[in-house]
């Protein structure tokens, strides 16, 4: 990796082996890796090594990884963190609570150790880039997005939009092709500010698709939201 700083990534999982060959492999790019045995622990150390990206196990004692993760989407200190499971449990149920409770991929295990640090590699990149490029323009199709003029186009006609219909659509062009749950669309535009139902977040959409039709949001039943042509 060429980067001045290392990017800093916690495993938490309960089964040693798989934490020193998921080290070994990552520090082998460079990585600065950190690892809990628990979800406790994993919670302790998070605060103290403020990582980059948190490679979680769903199955643990005590504290399982969803609800390691919900705490974690509480305290605005992991707002930038990114969030992969890895698990043996592919079952949709599960993954759809992961993405749910604030999950941003979702790894089965077993899996290679270069798919893994793909995968992983990918993840570090997105988060770079909201945190360094600040993109203010984004397009999609023949929409476009300019975020300083807080002004929709599509096909070079002006689109209005309430400031919540912007925002909800600016996050979901930020990632063209990213499922965002309804959890993950509350925490990041309404934030603290009042508590909202499902049906909130879906009217929402809806009243987007009425304005930019209905060809560019795709609905995932059960997960969430994504933008794609």
């Amino acid at each position: 990796m060429n980067q001045d700083t290392p990017r800093k990534i916690l495993v938490i999982d309960d089964e040693v082996d798989v934490l020193n060959f998921i080290t070994y492999n990552l520090q082998k790019d460079g990585y600065q890796i950190e690892t809990a045995e628990n979800g406790r622990d994993g919670l302790e150390k998070a605060k103290q090594f403020s990582p980059d990206l948190i490679l979680l196990d769903v199955m643990m004692p005590d504290l399982d990884g969803i609800e390691v993760c919900r705490q974690l989407r509480e305290n605005s200190d992991f707002d930038q963190t990114m969030i992969a499971f890895l698990t043996a449990r592919g079952e949709d149920y599960t993954q759809v609570a992961a993405l749910d409770h604030g999950g941003d991929d979702f790894i089965v295990k077993p899996i290679k150790p270069n798919v893994l640090r793909s995968r992983l590699n990918a993840l570090l990149r997105r988060t770079r880039r909201d945190q360094e490029e600040a993109t203010l323009i984004y397009q999609v199709g023949d929409l476009i997005l300019d975020r300083s003029k807080f002004v929709v186009t599509m096909a070079g006609q002006t689109i209005d939009l309430a400031k919540k219909e912007f925002q909800i659509l600016e996050l979901l062009m930020s990632a063209p092709g990213k499922v965002f749950s309804r959890q993950e669309i509350f925490r990041k535009i309404w934030d603290s500010e009042i508590i909202v139902g499902e049906r909130t977040i879906d009217v929402h959409v809806r009243r987007i698709r009425e304005k930019v039709g209905e060809n560019y949001i795709k609905t995932l039943k059960g997960v969430g939201y994504k933008i794609e042509i």
